[in-house]
C-alpha cells in the first residue's frame, strides 16, 4: 500500500529513481527503497518531511549537504546524490540518496537483544568513533549520533546521515530559530547542543557516542523523562547513571570511559574521537568485574585471519622471496576488506616454519590461518593452500593450482576470493574494484618487485639498498609499474632519513613518488610514498594532504598512519601525532612501533599516566616479538629505550649490547641507542652514539631538535656543538 507522499513523489523522480516501498520514517525524513535507474543499484531515498522542507531554503540546504558528500570512509555511509524535485512549491521535495544497506540498524539490534555483549558494544563504538575521527578531521560534525543512524552489516557498523542535521540547522536557522533551536535527538543530545548557542564542535558527537555506548551496554538510554524539556534538562543537571548491576557486567574502566565521554563540559570529555578509540582499546576495558585482566587484547573478532609465509617446495630451494611475496600479496589484498581483520606481515611471518597452525592462530588471536606451499620450476607454478579453523583444526577450504607462471596473479585472486567466500565476507563495490586490479602485466617485473619487498622488510641499510635495486630492475622491465615506483621512493626516503642524507636519495624519493602518483592516482601506497618525500623537503602541508589521501583510499594502510604520525612528531605537532599513532595501533594492534613512539608523544603533552600505561603495553609487545625474533635489531633497540625509560635499565642496557653486537655502525640504530643511553643517564655514551650516527649518514635533524628522549643531554656541550654544526 503506497502513501500519498509516495504517490506524489514517484512521477517527479521517475527519470532517475524507481520508488519501490517505504522502509522507515524518522524525525526529519521518510526513507524509501528505490532503484537507481542509471547505475542499476538499490538505494535508500530519503525525503524530508514536506512540512520541514517547506520552511527551508533549498539552495542552502543542498549546498550544506554537499559538504558531507566528500566523506569516504569504511564506517561512513556515503552520500550518492541530493536534489530538489521540480514543480509548484506545494510539490517541492528535498531529498538525498545513500546506499541501501542490507542488515539492521543498531536500534533494531538493541530492541531485539536489550543489552549487547561487551565485546560487541565496544567494537561497534570503536567503528563509530573511527567514522567520527575521520569526519571531524575533514571539518564535518554529525550532530545526530543515535542508534537509528548506525547500520550493522556482517558485524561492521556504518554511520549514516553525516551532514544532514547540520544542513537542516543551517538552512532553517532564519525560519526556525528565535533565541536558538537545537537540531538533534534529545535522548542523545549534548548540553551545549541542546542550549542552542554557538555552533557545537566535534566534542558534541563524542557525548552522543557516550549515550549510544551506554544504551548498548545497559539496554536503556542514560536519561528518560515524560517531556522533551525535562529530558533535555537531565543532560544539563543529572550525573551519568551507574552501570554496575546492569544486565551486562561492565568493567570499571569501561564505565569510566562512558562517564568521561558524557561529561557535561566539553573540556572534561575526550578531546578527539581518536582518544576514545585509544581508551576503548585498553585491555582493562574488556575485563569483566572480578576477573583477571587480559594480557593482550584480541587481535580480531569473529572474521579474522593470519596468512603464514608459504613453504618453498622448489627443487633448488631458492624461491623463499617468491613464497613470502605471494603470501604478502594475499595479506595486502585481504587487508583492504573492512569486514576482515588481517594480521600484519611482520607478525604472521614471525611464525615461519611453525608446524602447529592452531597454536599459531591462538597466539595471534585469530579465528583462521591460511598456510600453503609453492613449487616453481621453469615456467610452471604449483601453489597449494588451505584455510584452517583455529578452534578445531578443520579445513574450511583447500585447493591446489597447477598453472603457468604468468597465472600467478589469477591464483592470488582465486585464493583471496575463496577466503572471502569461506568466511562469508561481503565486499563493497569499492573493495571489489580494488581487489581486481592487477599490479603489473609482466611476471618478470613482479618477480623483481617481490625480491625488493623481502629485502625492504629487513630494515637494514644494505637490505634497503638492495631492495631499491630490485625495484629499479622491475621498472626497467615495466616502466609503468606504479607499485615499484612507490617502493623505490620508500627506499630513497628511508635511506635519506636513517643512513645516507644525500641529495641523490632526496631527489630519488621526489622523482619516484611523483611518477607513482602520475601512473596510478588511486594507489594509496603512492600517496603515502609522496607524503614521505614531501616531508623530507619540509613541504609539510602538501605532505599532510598526501597522507590524508592515502588513508582515505585505504584506511587499513598502516604505513600511512605511521609515517604521517612521525612527520607530525618531527614538527612538534604532538596532538596530531598522538591521534595518528593511536589510529595506527587500531589498524595494527600487534605492532610495537606506534605505542613506543606514542609514549614520547604523551610525555610531551604532559599525559604521564597515559605514557606509563602505553609504555607497559609497548614492552609486552616488544618482548613478545623478541621471543620469536631475538635478532630483530629494531625490536631490540626500541625495547632498550622502553626499559631504560620505565625503570629497568639493566634489561635496557642488555638489549643495547645485543643491538650494537648486531649493527654497530647502523646510523638509524645508533640514533635509538643514543635515546636509550640518555634515558638511562649515560650522557657521554648518548652523545657519542649521536655523533657516530650523524657521521654515518643520519639525516633526520627535526628529530634531534624535538625528540624528548634526548632532553637529558640537550645541555651537553658536544650535543650543542652537533646541532650548531648542522
Amino acid at each position: 500500500m503506497t502513501s500519498l507522499l509516495q504517490e506524489q513523489l514517484t512521477p517527479l523522480l521517475a527519470d532517475r529513481y524507481r520508488v519501490e516501498r517505504e522502509v522507515g520514517r524518522g524525525g526529519m525524513a521518510t526513507v524509501y527503497l528505490a532503484e537507481d535507474l542509471k547505475h542499476g543499484r538499490q538505494v535508500a531515498l530519503k525525503v524530508l518531511h514536506p512540512e520541514l522542507a517547506a520552511t527551508l531554503g533549498a539552495e542552502r540546504f543542498l549546498r550544506e549537504i554537499q559538504i558531507a558528500a566528500r566523506l569516504q570512509h569504511p564506517h561512513i555511509l556515503p552520500l550518492y546524490d541530493s536534489g530538489r524535485t521540480g514543480g509548484p512549491r506545494a510539490q517541492d521535495f528535498l531529498y538525498y540518496v545513500m546506499p541501501f544497506v542490507e542488515g539492521e540498524s543498531l536500534r533494531d539490534r538493541i530492541a531485539r537483544e536489550q543489552a549487547l555483549p561487551v565485546e560487541d558494544a565496544v567494537r561497534i563504538a570503536r567503528n563509530i568513533a573511527a567514522a567520527l575521527d575521520y569526519a571531524h578531521r575533514h571539518g564535518v560534525v554529525h550532530r545526530d549520533i543515535k542508534p537509528e543512524n548506525v547500520m550493522l552489516n556482517e558485524g561492521v557498523a556504518v554511520v549514516t546521515d553525516f551532514g544532514i542535521a547540520k544542513a537542516v540547522s543551517a538552512a532553517a536557522s532564519e525560519n526556525l530559530t528565535q533565541t536558538g533551536t537545537a537540531v538533534g535527538t534529545p535522548a542523545y543530545m549534548s548540553p551545549e547542543q541542546a542550549a542552542g548557542g554557538p555552533e557545537p564542535d566535534a566534542r558534541t558527537d563524542l557525548y552522543s557516542l557516550g549515550c549510544v555506548l551506554y544504551e548498548m551496554l545497559t539496554g536503556t538510554a542514560p536519561f528518560s523523562a515524560p517531556t522533551v524539556q525535562a529530558l533535555i534538562m537531565k543532560h544539563f543537571t543529572d550525573p551519568v547513571p551507574a552501570m554496575r548491576g546492569t544486565r551486562t557486567p561492565v568493567s570499571t574502566d569501561l564505565e569510566s570511559v562512558v562517564t568521561k565521554t558524557m561529561a557535561k563540559s566539553p573540556d572534561d570529555r575526550y578531546q578527539t574521537a581518536g582518544h576514545v578509540i585509544q581508551a576503548l582499546g585498553s585491555p582493562k576495558v574488556m575485563t569483566p568485574p572480578n576477573a583477571t585482566p587480559l594480557a593482550t587484547p584480541a587481535v580480531a573478532q569473529k572474521k579474522s585471519i593470519a596468512v603464514l609465509p608459504f613453504a618453498d617446495m622448489s627443487p633448488e630451494k631458492d624461491q623463499d622471496y617468491f613464497c613470502e611475496g605471494i603470501a604478502e600479496e594475499i595479506i595486502n589484498a585481504l587487508s583492504k576488506i573492512e569486514a576482515l581483520q588481517v594480521v600484519s606481515r611482520s607478525s604472521a611471518f614471525a611464525f615461519k616454519g611453525h608446524q602447529d597452525v592452531r597454536k599459531v592462530g591462538e597466539q595471534l588471536g585469530v579465528a583462521t590461518v591460511l598456510e600453503g606451499s609453492v613449487r616453481k620450476a621453469g615456467n610452471r607454478l604449483r601453489v597449494a593452500a588451505q584455510l584452517v579453523k583455529v578452534s578445531d583444526g578443520y579445513q574450511l577450504w583447500s585447493e591446489r593450482f597447477d598453472r603457468d607462471l604468468e597465472d600467478v596473479f589469477a591464483i592470488q585472486d582465486e585464493i583471496a576470493d575463496s577466503i572471502v567466500k569461506a568466511l562469508r565476507v561481503v565486499l563493497s563495490d569499492k573493495e571489489k574494484r580494488v581487489k581486481d586490479k592487477a599490479p603489473t602485466a609482466n611476471v618478470q617485473a613482479y618477480d623483481f618487485y617481490l625480491r625488493g619487498r623481502q629485502y625492504f622488510h629487513q630494515w637494514r641499510k644494505k637490505g634497503v639498498e638492495y631492495a631499491r635495486r630490485m625495484f629499479e630492475r622491475a621498472l626497467e622491465i615495466d616502466p609503468d609499474y606504479a607499485l615499484a615506483h612507490a617502493g623505490a621512493a620508500d627506499c630513497c626516503s628511508a635511506l635519506y632519513t636513517w643512513w645516507d642524507a644525500s641529495k641523490a636519495n632526496l631527489e630519488g624519493a621526489e622523482a619516484y613518488s611523483r611518477q607513482a602518483l602520475a601512473l596510478d592516482p588511486d594507489l594509496a601506497e603512492a600517496h603515502s610514498a609522496r607524503g614521505q618525500a614531501l616531508t623530507l623537503r619540509k613541504q609539510h602541508e602538501e605532505a599532510h594532504r598526501e597522507f590524508e589521501e592515502a588513508i582515505r583510499l585505504n584506511p587499513k594502510l598502516f604505513e600511512a598512519y605511521f609515517f604521517y604520525a612521525r612527520a607530525c612528531l618531527a614538527q612538534g605537532k604532538f596532538e596530531d601525532a598522538a591521534r595518528l599513532f593511536e589510529l595506527g595501533t587500531q589498524v595494527r594492534p600487534e605492532d610495537f612501533q606506534c605505542p613506543t613512539l606514542l609514549v614520547e608523544v604523551y610525555r610531551s603533552l604532559g599525559r604521564d599516566e597515559d605514557a606509563r600505561a602505553t609504555g607497559r603495553r609497548s614492552i609486552e609487545l616488544i618482548e613478545a616479538r623478541l621471543a620469536l625474533n631475538p635478532d630483530e635489531s629494531r625490536a631490540l633497540v626500541m625495547g632498550a629505550v622502553m626499559h631504560c625509560q620505565f625503570g629497568n635499565p639493566a634489561r635496557g642496557l642488555d638489549l643495547l649490547a645485543q643491538t650494537l653486537a648486531l649493527d654497530p655502525d647502523d646510523s638509524g640504530v645508533l640514533y635509538n641507542v643514543a635515546c636509550a643511553y640518555a634515558l638511562a643517564g649515560h650522557a657521554d655514551e648518548a652523545v657519542g652514539a649521536l655523533e657516530k650516527s650523524v657521521k654515518n649518514g643520519f639525516g633526520h635533524w627535526d628529530w634531534l631538535e624535538h625528540d624528548s628522549d634526548l632532553d637529558a643531554v640537550r645541555s651537553h656541550p658536544r650535543f650543542q656543538a652537533l646541532l650548531a654544526g648542522h
